[in-house]
């Protein structure tokens, strides 16, 4: 069964960290790129970042930049987003998906590059 697993969320304070983990099962992130998404209440779900096949290139939205890094460890089969200084704004459900394009350098925020998504977890950030 193809699964991706997100993990870390819950209640912080503003000012606070999490860190969220994406574990694959059935399948593997070894060669392809992944990315994370959020979803807030009411709004469209937006990119947050991804990061390529080799972990040697990231790519942040704007309004995360500089607060959270995305990693990888493929001998895990796992990818992580670590998040500080978290706003308020940052409350959403967050979810992982793996690119369409295997050993791809390329990292973009197109939600249509990826192609297996997790059930998200949620991250609630209070002020």
């Amino acid at each position: 069964q193809v699964q991706l697993v997100e993990s870390g969320g819950g209640l912080v304070q503003a000012g606070g960290s999490l860190r969220l983990s994406c574990a694959a099962s059935g399948l593997t992130f070894r060669g392809y790129p992944v990315g994370w998404f959020r979803q807030a209440p009411g709004k469209e779900r937006t990119f947050v970042a991804a990061i390529n096949w080799s972990g040697g290139r990231t790519y942040y939205a704007d309004s995360v930049k500089g607060r959270f890094t995305i990693s990888r460890d493929n001998a895990k089969n796992t990818v992580y987003l670590q998040m500080n200084s978290l706003k308020p704004e940052d409350t959403a459900v967050y979810y992982c998906a793996r690119d369409i394009h295997v050993y791809s350098d390329y990292v973009g925020p197109s939600s249509s590059d990826y192609n297996y998504w997790g059930q998200g977890t949620q991250v609630t950030v209070s002020s």
